[in-house]
């Protein structure tokens, strides 16, 4: 499959999040068989070792609530982000992973940041401002439909429980918002 921002047919997108829920799903499997041990492998600001968690912290969830919390949001972001393309799908993905991680990692509490839900704040933020920025109709009612129905998400970004990381969906959504404005407008 060529990285384009053409559209794709549905079965290639339904196959790119099943996949995306198999990787998320045998990791889960793999800690919670592990008295999870994985949960080591997060995010732990300014811990050297703690680096290798920038990437491997959203694969990683602390309990099967937290992992069930989370699968369905990543995988209908996703979808809902593959109709800009697969180009810009990774290209966003990369972004929200590579700059949530980062900014966690200098800002956030000293604790282990673990779960793909700053990459769901990532998500919810580019979509909720790049279909108003793109100008195509279609893209718009994404954004419109994704802030009716998710928009209680914001609330997430404050402080409201320890064992939340309530930093990774702050630095999420205002990456999320930064690929937006950065890429939103770009035909390809």
């Amino acid at each position: 499959m060529r990285l384009t921002n053409k559209p794709m047919n549905t079965s290639q997108q339904v196959k790119i999040i099943f996949w995306l829920f198999v990787i998320i799903t045998i990791v889960e499997l793999i800690n919670l068989f592990t008295g999870r041990m994985l949960n080591q492998l997060g995010n732990i600001p300014r811990y050297i070792p703690g680096l290798k968690g920038i990437i491997l912290g959203p694969f990683i969830h602390g309990s099967l609530q937290h992992y069930f919390s989370n699968i369905i949001p990543i995988c209908i972001f996703s979808y809902l982000l593959l109709q800009y393309g697969l180009k810009r799908y990774v290209l966003v993905s990369l972004w929200v992973v590579l700059g949530t991680g980062i900014l966690v990692w200098l800002f956030g509490r000293a604790s282990s940041h673990i779960g793909v839900s700053g990459v769901i704040y990532g998500y919810f933020g580019y979509l909720v401002l790049a279909g108003f920025l793109s100008g195509k109709v279609k893209l718009m009612l994404i954004s419109v439909l994704v802030a009716f129905f998710y928009g209680g998400l914001i609330w997430g970004v404050l402080p409201s429980s320890p064992y939340v990381s309530w930093e990774s969906h702050l630095f999420g959504f205002l990456t999320g918002l930064a690929a937006a404005k950065l890429w939103a407008t770009k035909t390809n």
